[in-house]
């Protein structure tokens, strides 16, 4: 029977992850598998690979097919490097020893690349926050000053407030004294009108002149 490596969808909506799966390809996506061999995790970055590299290999020299997706991770983990390796060592182009020299400078050469990605990724990571915490300082700073700014335009009305307050206060007692001056003024002179009037009243009457015999 035709034979595949897929993937089997697992996990939840908006967050898959998969099975690396050996399966009849006449077989539902999701559904029957013969042996299960790895799991693939796209959600992590670089992606999260577990495979059984011997099975893999056992299944691929036995003809299984992979799917473009497994045929990527396989040659990622050098399961397909090593498959034709073997080839070159079955077909007598050099020896086992030589095949398995050149599969571990492949791995050194692969685990640089990865170390790489890996901490190109790191830096990457980093610069973001930076600038990520940059950002959020401007907003803040930017925040702090418009708030200082509404504290001083309120603390100047306030002070506009006070001195109107008080230029009107000292309006309404100059208003007040001069009406108090006006009104005694007033009153002291009715007081003497009346001081005067009361002596007149009091003066005797002048004696008219003795006529002359």
């Amino acid at each position: 029977m035709p034979v595949k490596i897929r993937l089997a969808r697992r996990g939840k909506k908006g967050y898959p992850f998969y099975h690396i799966v050996v399966a009849d390809s006449r077989a539902p996506r999701d559904g029957k598998f013969i042996e299960n061999i790895g799991s693939y995790n796209p959600n992590t970055n670089p992606a999260t690979i577990n495979l059984d590299f011997e099975k893999a290999l056992d299944w691929l020299q036995k003809g299984a097919q992979p799917t473009d997706t497994c045929r990527a991770i396989l040659s990622y983990k050098g399961v397909l490097m090593k498959k034709h390796l073997l080839g070159g060592v079955s077909k007598g182009a050099f020896t086992q020893e030589v095949a398995e020299a050149k599969f571990a400078q492949w791995l050194e050469q692969k685990a640089g690349k990865i170390s790489a990605k890996e901490s190109k990724l790191s830096s990457d990571k980093a610069a973001a926050v930076k600038a990520r915490l940059e950002e959020e300082k401007k907003v803040k700073e930017a925040k702090e000053k418009a708030l200082e700014a509404k504290r001083a335009e309120a603390a100047e009305k306030v002070t506009t407030t006070k001195a109107d307050a008080t230029k009107t206060t000292a309006a309404k007692t100059t208003t007040t004294r001069k009406r108090t001056t006006a009104a005694a003024k007033k009153a002291a002179e009715a007081e003497a009108a009346a001081e005067e009037a009361a002596s007149q009243e009091e003066a005797p009457a002048a004696e008219e002149p003795a006529a002359e015999a």
